[in-house]
């Protein structure tokens, strides 16, 4: 195996130790069970890495033939959607796990003998599909910490939770960004999704964005402000949203039954941080308080446009889910814009719908991006603390409908320059 390939190899194997070290603390009930229809029972998803792995690596690369061809449907995200997997005939946790380790012993030996230079195959060439494979695991490991979040309240209990930083100074302030042109999406041999490229040419006016994602005690302003119960603060959409819901406060804020907050995080309930960057909002919520605060969502371009350069480790930036929690807004340095935290910690709301950049071309598969272009989803940006590195980018987009926030979402404001 050449260099290449050997760091794609420990790619592969670190990618999956974190996944199985996610796994480990959940009881065997709760890891069978659907902890609601927006999300699949936590097995589902070992079987699903294991099948995408198999089809992408074992089956188109390699040749070989499925070891499971009656699980192609059912291991299938558009075959068996979400509100479904609950009932299905999943493989049982031990045959799941089985699946996983056979399929990645057959995809180490189609590594080893696969052409990973400039002239290979498309899914092979600098290793494409494998970095694929990587990425596509460690988003999974996010969904399942959503998951694991919906549980009653001590049924996942996170093992060796990582020390995080403390605020290095106050949390707020503004940034002026100035107008500029920059290549928007990802450029150059590394991996990318399809929805990241081609890189292109934006113009972006100068803008004002904030320092610092918004934090708890900035949304409990809003909230003891009746930003809930203010019509004129909600788009017509969100507030049939906050209606319907019945929304008062974020995902997980409980009442504490002397006329403050506590918040919940899997087996940890207690007094609401107000340091902390706001998460489990959705993006009405986050256009309202935008709007309350005198501001506006960032379009997904200005958001960027600051991101550029951000370095992607743990000396700039809350990633790779072992902290299980949010670091306090400031507790990371400034980006070459003067902006901070703007790679983990919470997804942020953009105001900008999923849409394909200008020449985009599907590859290798339409469903990952292409089937979700249109005004319904919308994009965030910046990753969560449960968000894996190998996924964490400026260029890298998320999207999701509006109404969703069982995500770890929170977002930034941006204005105009005067």
């Amino acid at each position: 195996m050449d260099a290449l390939g050997t760091v794609i190899a420990d790619r592969l194997e670190g990618t999956r130790r974190r996944t199985l070290d996610l796994f480990a603390p959940l009881p065997g009930p709760h890891l069978v069970r659907q902890p609601s229809p927006l999300l699949s029972p936590p097995v589902w998803d070992l079987g699903h890495i294991a099948a995408y792995e198999e089809l992408w690596l074992v089956r188109r690369i390699g040749g070989r033939p499925a070891r499971h061809p009656e699980l192609d449907a059912l291991y299938d995200a558009a075959e068996t959607p979400r509100r479904d997997r609950g009932t299905a005939p999943l493989l049982p946790p031990d045959a799941a796990r089985a699946f996983l380790r056979d399929v990645r012993e057959a995809s180490l030996e189609v590594l080893a003998a696969s052409d990973l230079g400039d002239e290979a195959h498309p899914l092979t060439r600098r290793g494409f599909a494998f970095e694929m494979v990587v990425e596509h695991e460690a988003q999974h490991t996010e969904t399942v910490l959503q998951a694991l979040q919906l549980l009653p309240p001590g049924a996942y209990v996170p093992e060796g939770r990582r020390a995080l930083p403390g605020a290095r100074g106050p949390a707020g302030g503004w940034v002026a960004v100035p107008p500029s042109v920059f290549c928007m999406g990802a450029d150059g041999p590394g991996f990318a999704y399809d929805c990241e490229r081609p890189c292109h040419a934006r113009a972006v006016a100068g803008f004002l964005l904030a320092r610092d994602p918004v934090t708890n005690g900035d949304h409990l302003a809003f909230v003891e402000d009746g930003g809930y119960r203010r019509r004129a603060l909600w788009t017509d959409a969100g507030w049939a949203w906050r209606e319907a819901e019945q929304a008062e406060a974020p995902l997980f804020w409980e009442r504490d039954g002397a006329g403050g907050w506590l918040e919940r995080s899997f087996d940890h309930l207690g007094p609401l941080d107000h340091d902390l960057p706001l998460c489990h909002v959705s993006a009405h919520e986050a256009d309202a308080h935008a709007r309350w605060a005198g501001a506006r969502l960032p379009t997904e371009t200005e958001w960027e446009c600051a991101a550029q350069g951000t370095p992607v480790d743990g000396e700039w930036g809350n990633l790779g889910q072992t902290a299980f929690g949010r670091a306090p807004a400031g507790a990371y340095p400034e980006n070459p814009a003067g902006v901070r935290g703007m790679l983990g910690d919470v997804w942020e709301w953009t105001s900008t719908p999923f849409d394909g950049y200008p020449g985009f071309a599907a590859f290798p598969y339409r469903e990952y991006a292409e089937v979700f272009f249109g005004s319904r989803y919308r994009v965030l940006r910046g990753g969560s603390w449960a968000t894996q590195e190998a996924v964490a980018r400026p260029s890298f987009r998320n999207w999701d409908l509006p109404e969703r926030r069982q995500i770890f979402s929170g977002l930034r404001l941006a204005r105009d320059l005067a």
